[in-house]
């Protein structure tokens, strides 16, 4: 039996742990930097082909750095906004809110912009493309499927800075590839099926243990590699296929809300918000139903409908010019 693995005992937030100055810098933070280059990189390879030229427009390397700086700012605001609002329950924001942006705790201890939600990302992302757009008069549709297209590989690294953090972690399992997260919730030992489990995991509970680690899916990396490398290869095939402008962005919110959905039932929710919609007792480190929903499941619901809202709308808007 393959025994679970230990998250590696190297690997720590900081890039330079216990280095004075140098131990503020956080692999989540260099993650971004990555995450953006790579993205500007792929929306860079785009524009030499042509995918943001128009009619009697040419694209400059000065309108893809504004473009990309002004979706990238706005994406910051909403990530940060939107975790703040609505995943933070405990009100302090609210009363707050000049703790959005405060990026230390209570103690004073540098933290930086903990909590970013991806969802708030989007829609801040895509407000920020639209005034540019409208600002610049240059086609939206066109421009945003091209944002989409370089997003989800950049997205990765964001994935991979949280397995780096030992965050957004899984729920149990008992499969092989199960990971032991040190941050994790520790479950006695004297429950019956806490035992069961371990167990069943191949881990060996000493004597005087009172609390074990049970492994959990590494999520955080199912969603790197779905949400992020099979879908920007899906649309990085389709970027030349697309029959009308905004048919890329439809793709990409119902494949990221597909992926993202599906792998919900792996990961753990956040536990102050629990099971949005809840047919059963469960906890929320157990799957015990399908219909045991979560707010990212709901907000990824609402993109998939909007991704088919707009390849419908985008669709009859496109048939009715050609047919004028």
């Amino acid at each position: 039996m393959f025994l679970a693995i230990n998250y590696p005992s190297w690997i720590h937030p900081e890039i330079f742990p216990g280095v004075p100055f140098l131990g503020l810098l956080r692999w989540y933070g260099l993650m971004y930097i990555f995450a953006f280059g790579t993205a500007y990189f792929i929306l860079s390879k785009l524009r030499k082909e042509g995918a943001l030229d128009s009619p009697g427009q040419t694209t400059t390397d000065d309108d893809l750095f504004g473009f990309f700086g002004f979706g990238v700012l706005f994406l910051l605001l909403g990530a940060r906004i939107f975790s703040a609002l609505v995943y933070d329950t405990s009100g302090l924001y609210r009363q707050k809110p000049w703790l959005i942006f405060w990026p230390f705790n209570e103690a004073g201890q540098f933290t930086g912009l903990a909590g970013m939600s991806f969802h708030g990302g989007v829609i801040g992302g895509l407000l920020g493309m639209i005034i540019w757009c409208l600002t610049h008069k240059r086609p939206l549709w066109k421009w945003v499927d091209a944002m989409v297209v370089a997003i989800p590989l950049g997205y990765t690294f964001g994935r991979i800075g949280n397995f780096l953090n030992g965050e957004l972690y899984g729920r149990i399992t008992t499969m092989p590839w199960g990971m032991i997260f040190p941050g994790a919730q520790r479950f006695s030992v004297s429950i019956p099926w806490v035992k069961e489990f371990a167990e069943n995991a191949g881990l060996t509970i000493a004597e005087n243990a009172r609390l074990i680690n049970l492994p959990r899916h590494p999520s955080q990396l199912y969603e790197a590699f779905f949400e992020g490398i099979v879908l920007f290869l899906i649309l990085w095939f389709l970027r030349k296929k697309k029959p009308f402008d905004g048919f890329l962005s439809g793709m990409f919110l119902i494949g990221y809300g597909t992926f993202r959905f599906i792998i919900e039932y792996f990961r753990e929710p956040d536990a102050d918000l629990g099971y949005i919609i809840s047919v059963t007792d469960a906890s929320t480190y157990l799957n015990d139903s399908l219909l045991n929903i979560s707010m990212g499941q709901i907000l990824c619901f609402l993109m998939i409908i909007g991704g088919i809202g707009i390849i419908l709308a985008r669709y009859f808007i496109t048939k009715k010019q050609n047919e004028k």
